[in-house]
């Protein structure tokens, strides 16, 4: 996979999750992102919110950092996954986020309040 695929996947993938969890998309942060491949290879990526600048870099100024194989990742991408989809992966250990703890909280209160309110409009609806 050449980087600039990876650079769309990325795009897709991010556009994705904060359509799905609006209340992020304003969130100043940077993200590196290490994609491994087969035999070691890692490329890595940074992305910058809340403007989506999205490059090949180490992201040392990153205050999250995702990782997960490249297959997986671009399998999910290429199905649409949802934030469940996420989620999910994230539970079963096939993608894994460090960094700082206050800003991996927080995400993980805003998702899961946006899930609420998605499963209530469900069983209202």
């Amino acid at each position: 996979m050449a980087s600039s695929d990876a650079i769309e996947l990325l795009d897709r993938a991010v556009r994705g999750f904060l359509d799905e969890v609006p209340a992020l998309k304003d969130l100043k942060l940077v993200v590196g992102v290490d994609l491994n491949g087969r035999g070691g290879d890692v490329q890595q990526f940074r992305i910058e919110m809340p403007d989506l600048d999205i490059r090949k870099d180490m992201g040392t100024d990153a205050k999250i950092r995702i990782e997960m194989r490249r297959d997986f990742f671009n399998l999910m991408v290429e199905h649409g996954a949802k934030v469940p989809d996420w989620e999910q992966a994230f539970y079963e250990g096939r993608a894994k986020a460090t960094g700082v703890d206050q800003y991996l909280k927080l995400i993980q209160r805003v998702v899961e309040r946006q899930q609420e309110r998605t499963r209530l409009r469900k069983a209202r609806g």
